[in-house]
């Protein structure tokens, strides 16, 4: 008894709708990725319970452990600091800033920053790291 098969079954993988997964992921780490802010300076913030943002678009202020300062992704010397939030700050309406300081920085370098801020009519937050508790 010859019980071979005649016809030989080939598998097959149809990969066009594969194509339009990966064209949509693509799309949404690119939208995503346009959203996310690079940091200039490495910080240690310090804890708090509660944290909200109100403000969608503010100018980020960095302070690092070593009195290195930066105004979003580009690093400024302390002498240029007021200088640079004025052109920053040139056309807004109703300014806002976002601190963020190292918690190993003097506090005399964040009250030199929101005085600087408070002349400028500048709003000032500061930026703190979720506590656990």
């Amino acid at each position: 008894m010859d019980l071979k098969r005649r016809k030989r079954y080939v598998g097959e993988v149809y990969t066009s709708s594969l194509t339009d997964i990966m064209f949509f992921l693509l799309l949404f780490f690119l939208i995503t990725s346009a959203f996310a802010t690079p940091t200039v300076l490495k910080l240690l913030l310090p804890n708090a319970k509660t944290g909200t943002q109100g403000v969608k678009h503010p100018i980020v202020i960095a302070i690092d452990a070593d009195l290195n300062y930066a105004i979003g992704t580009t690093r400024i010397a302390a002498t240029d600091l007021e200088a640079t939030l004025t052109r920053e700050i040139a056309g807004q309406v109703d300014p806002a800033a976002l601190i963020k300081v190292d918690k190993t920085v003097p506090v005399q370098a964040l009250v030199d920053l929101l005085e600087i801020g408070n002349r400028l009519k500048i709003k000032m937050v500061l930026a703190t790291a979720n506590s656990k508790n």
